[in-house]
């Protein structure tokens, strides 16, 4: 068989007739070997009945949830290719022949986009239309170097096989991210066609939530993007934070009547030791991730962390706790010249400010360089090559 035609399904009687018999036209007409299959998500409404009664496959999933419904009829399609598609009547089944014919060109990813294919009046919310599915596929495209235009767009047909590999496993809306993130990172083969997206036949409200459906997707892009989550604040918080600690460590700066002194050196403090740790938990979080499969293998990383050993970690936090140790003494000796008297905090503070920002970041090295090397205790069963010992 060619092709399965998917369609989650939750009380959708109103609608789900309607988008079987366009499927079906559709593989009559052009001559495509297919089922029309129909992942049933608990339907009260007779959903069930109608699909069989049209000649469609169903599948009951007990697990609610969108994604959870789709992974379920993935597992169950007898197609070597599937177009999965909302049975709400806002797709138009019997017009998937570019799908069909980009598949068929060996693309393992065809997403539908509406904003070229057009969008009906009504539609779409405004709230989706303008901010929504904008701003989340900005945020996929630049988090994930995706050139998809249409994160979100339901219409869309795969390679079975290719997405299976992919390991899909989020159970809510999220998952028509999730689905186009790791089709990226794993390098498939991707492509869009325009499509049209029609005012569903619905007389009840979508299961579509959209600020909180919305925040899943987002946060979702987040997870899947330790570089962006973490890594690149924090580089930034730790660079600018050193800089201010560079810039002030003799004297004050004025910028009109603006004075920057030992407070805001503090500030620079805060944000070197807090972006210090952003960073650690960044590269730990993708080292995770690549160890239970989430994200694909980096090879940039690995040659940082084969270099990272915990050898090299530990003697140069050392060396920098040793820097520290050096400023705090100095700070004690200016003391101690003074019989250990009141000091004007403006020039002591200049000292130990650098100091204890400089012993933290040593002991987080070494910290982290240890915990690095028990994670790479996993990495010949994994395949993550941390340590080069």
């Amino acid at each position: 068989m060619e092709l399965t035609i998917l369609m989650p399904c939750l009380n959708e009687a109103e609608t789900l007739g309607n988008c079987i018999n366009k499927a079906r036209q559709f593989l009559d007409e052009h001559r495509v070997a297919g089922e029309v299959l129909i992942a049933d998500n608990g339907s009260t409404d007779g959903s069930q009945e109608i699909a069989q009664g049209l000649g469609a496959r169903v599948v009951r999933v007990n697990e609610r949830g969108y994604g959870a419904a789709l992974i379920a009829g993935i597992d169950a399609a007898m197609g070597r290719y599937i177009i999965m598609g909302d049975s709400d009547d806002s797709y138009d089944f019997s017009s998937l022949m570019p799908y069909v014919e980009k598949l068929r060109l060996g693309y393992e990813l065809v997403m539908g986009n509406r904003f070229k294919g057009g969008i009906q009046e009504r539609a779409m919310p405004p709230l989706h239309r303008y901010l929504g599915n904008p701003v989340l596929s900005f945020v996929g495209r630049l988090f994930f170097r995706s050139r998809i235009g249409d994160f979100h767009c339901g219409l869309r047909g795969f390679n079975k096989e290719s997405i299976q590999r992919l390991g899909l496993q989020t159970p809510g809306m999220e998952f028509a991210s999730e689905m186009v993130v790791k089709a990226t990172l794993h390098g498939l083969r991707i492509t869009e066609v325009p499509t049209k997206l029609y005012r569903d036949g619905r007389s009840r409200p979508p299961h579509l939530r959209s600020w909180r459906d919305g925040w899943r997707h987002l946060r979702f892009l987040l997870l899947f993007s330790p570089r962006w989550l973490f890594l690149l604040p924090g580089v930034v918080l730790f660079v600018s934070g050193t800089f201010l600690q560079t810039v002030l460590f003799f004297l004050p700066v004025n910028i009109g009547p603006l004075v920057l002194d030992i407070h805001t050196m503090l500030v620079g403090a805060m944000a070197s030791i807090v972006g210090m740790q952003m960073v650690w938990v960044g590269i730990f979080s993708k080292v995770v991730a690549i160890q239970k499969g989430l994200l694909p293998d980096d090879h940039r990383l690995y040659r940082i962390l084969a270099f990272l050993t915990v050898e090299r970690g530990s003697l140069t936090g050392i060396a920098l706790c040793a820097v520290g140790i050096t400023l705090l003494l100095y700070s004690m000796t200016e003391w101690a010249q003074t019989g250990f008297h009141t000091l004007d905090p403006r020039v002591t503070m200049r000292y130990m400010i650098p100091s204890v920002t400089t012993i933290v970041t040593g002991v987080e090295l070494i910290i982290a360089s240890f915990f690095l090397g028990v994670l790479s205790l996993r990495s010949h069963a994994s395949g993550v090559p941390i340590d080069n010992d």
